[in-house]
């Protein structure tokens, strides 16, 4: 066969595809040739900006300060995390210099087990911290994960989605972070048979990667990627493995925990009679957060954590509840996503929404009996505002307050915005058109709304529908300004024809 026929990479890839398109439908492709620099380019929808620089030079009170203009009520959470992570960062700087520093053997990462319940900003935090330095960040959930022979994820999956995020930069997805939610599912309750075999093996596959381990960037079972590998030991002769260290990449862990602080309890119990610490004196009523605080590596292999597990998770956070007060710092923060978030939602519409400060506090107050701590937020600030959101995009209305009064009652309030604002347009027009200043009685005004609520119009078409022949009327009477009252809602043609013949018999 001559070279003229031999098909070059890129039409044998798309040989491929078209194969594996028909085969298999749109789940399988073989990715795009990876460039010059061994960077495999991102799907497309999918780039990541990561051209500023990553800074290892960041120092904990930076950091420190940062996250306090974005994240309110964990004071201490924050401290522990700016300082650790900081080092940790610091330290990679340090050991990639070539001055005669000696690497430690043995080194163990600040690798974090935050704890706490939903909804007081762990993963926010964290977002933070990777976009501060300037590292990419994945997120996964510890329960979609299980050792291999049982349903579940493969947890060197999440190595790979790094890579993804950092646009395929494999020095660069050596420092991110990989933060994995509700670790506390993949506790055992020491039994040696269904789940728990699972949860181990979680464990163990996620103790290899915590410490240092070698992540094949393309995994056996993806028939794509043996497709790949194959046209690439056909192009060069031989087979080249990307792989990805995971000696710097920081692991988290977080989850809520919900039981540990009994077993805490149980330990301080159970102490010796005799002189004890200061600091293990604590009243069986105390708070789980004061528990908490008091944990011990033990606590968590009683918890259902292998001891090898809870020795890669050196540094310990705990974060606070959050009350009422504390919901409401956060809807007063300036940096809030709930509220600038919702402004902006309104911006869209050119409407500009301002919030009284007593109706933050309602609104926390609302939120800490949804007991989902800052998402309850953001449930109440939607519930609230859904139908103004709406409604308000097909007024004129450029700006309103959300007041106490409108977050105990949306809907009345709402309705009386409305009826503001077209009563002013509708004055407005019958000034400009008649000279004439019309006002309502209270009265005449809820019979209005009661009857654009009826039609399914709005109170400026309901006035003009009603009073259309009071615009000639009132300047035959000569009127200089006119009160509409319930009798002229009820009968407007009666009242008109009424005051005419009245005025005509005064002349005459």
């Amino acid at each position: 066969m001559s070279d003229s026929k031999i098909p070059t990479p890129d039409q044998l890839r798309r040989d491929v595809n078209e194969f594996l398109k028909e085969k298999y439908g749109d789940r399988v492709v073989i990715p795009p040739e990876p460039d010059l620099n061994g960077q495999t380019p991102p799907p497309e929808g999918e780039k990541k900006d990561f051209t500023s620089p990553v800074h290892f030079n960041l120092k904990p009170s930076e950091l420190e300060a940062y996250l306090q203009q974005y994240v309110v009520g964990q004071d201490e959470a924050i401290e522990v995390l700016a300082t650790k992570i900081c080092t940790h960062f610091n330290r990679m700087k340090l050991e990639t210099r070539t001055d005669g520093v000696e690497e430690l053997v043995g080194n163990i990462k600040s690798n974090v087990l935050m704890i706490g319940p939903t909804g007081v900003g762990k993963t926010y935090l964290i977002k933070l911290i990777a976009k501060k330095i300037g590292v990419p960040f994945v997120k996964g959930d510890a329960t979609k994960f299980s050792e291999t022979g049982y349903v579940g994820g493969d947890v060197e999956e999440l190595v790979r989605d790094l890579v993804r995020e950092a646009n395929g930069d494999l020095k660069l997805a050596e420092y991110g972070i990989i933060y994995l939610d509700e670790i506390d599912k993949i506790a055992s309750s020491g039994n040696s048979i269904g789940p728990d075999v699972s949860r181990s093996g979680v464990q163990r596959n996620l103790l290899k990667l915590m410490e240092e381990s070698e992540v094949d960037l393309k995994t056996p079972h993806d028939l794509a990627a043996q497709m790949e590998a194959a046209m690439e030991a056909q192009r060069t002769g031989k087979v080249a493995r990307k792989k990805v260290n995971t000696r710097n990449i920081l692991f988290v862990m977080s989850g809520a925990f919900s039981t540990l602080p009994d077993i805490i309890r149980r330990r301080l119990n159970q102490q010796p009679i005799g002189f004890r610490g200061v600091e293990e004196e604590l009243p069986a009523s105390a708070a789980d957060t004061e528990i908490l605080r008091k944990l011990r590596s033990e606590d968590l292999i009683r918890f259902g954590f292998e001891s090898e597990f809870v020795g890669r998770l050196p540094v310990t956070v705990t974060l606070n509840d959050l009350d009422v007060e504390g919901l409401f710092r956060i809807l007063g923060n300036p940096n809030s996503t709930v509220i600038q978030g919702k402004r902006r939602d309104f911006r869209s519409y050119d409407i500009h929404i301002e919030f009284e400060e007593e109706a933050l506090r309602r609104i926390a107050e609302l939120a800490n009996e949804e007991h989902t701590g800052a998402r309850g937020l953001v449930s109440v600030v939607d519930r609230l505002l859904l139908k103004f959101e709406k409604t308000l995009p097909d007024t004129t209305i450029t700006e309103f307050t959300v007041t106490p009064a409108l977050v105990d009652n949306p809907q009345g309030e709402l309705d009386r915005l409305l009826t503001q604002h077209y009563l002013k347009a509708f004055q407005k027009r019958f000034l400009a058109s008649n000279g004439i200043v019309i006002t309502f009685t209270g009265e005449a005004l809820e019979l209005l709304r009661q009857r654009a609520s009826g039609e399914g119009k709005n109170l400026e078409e309901v006035c003009s529908d009603l009073l259309h022949d009071y615009e000639y009327g009132l300047r035959l009477l000569g009127c200089d300004n006119f009160t509409v009252d319930s009798d002229i809602v009820r009968d407007p043609k009666s009242r008109l024809e009424e005051m005419i013949k009245q005025s005509y018999g005064k002349k005459h």
